[in-house]
């Protein structure tokens, strides 16, 4: 009978390259707890780190996930090899200010791009 195992390795990867992890989280912890993690352990010496687990957003399989998931929501069937270990992607978006708001407003037609960089890395089949 195969072991059922309730903890996912997973390591948080900074838009640097660099990693957080990995480290060990039951099935039953939330994404926002992760967020959790990454704020409390970004690098201090790293610029423009988060400040609030809101400025966090975390992707695991090319999906951004939702703060209410739990980590055996986000497992996959790769996860379950033994000694396997999640990469989920950490994006920083600063939360904008109402002051900032009101003087950032773009004029109608403005196409400019977002501030997210989402870069997935796979081979095809």
């Amino acid at each position: 009978m195969a072991e059922v195992n309730d903890h996912l390795e997973i390591k948080f990867r900074l838009n640097d390259g660099s990693d957080i992890g990995p480290k060990s989280f039951p099935d039953a912890t939330t994404v926002a707890a992760l967020k959790e993690t990454v704020v409390a352990q970004w690098p201090r010496e790293k610029e423009n780190g988060p400040k609030t687990v809101k400025d966090v957003k975390l992707i695991s399989a090319g999906r951004i996930l939702e703060n209410n998931k739990t980590v055996g929501d986000c497992r996959s069937p790769v996860s379950n090899l033994s000694d396997a270990v999640t990469t989920m992607h950490v994006l920083i978006q600063p939360q904008v200010t109402e002051k900032e708001k009101k003087t950032k407003k773009k004029p109608k037609g403005d196409l400019r791009q977002s501030k997210f960089v989402c870069l997935c890395f796979g081979r095809r089949l």
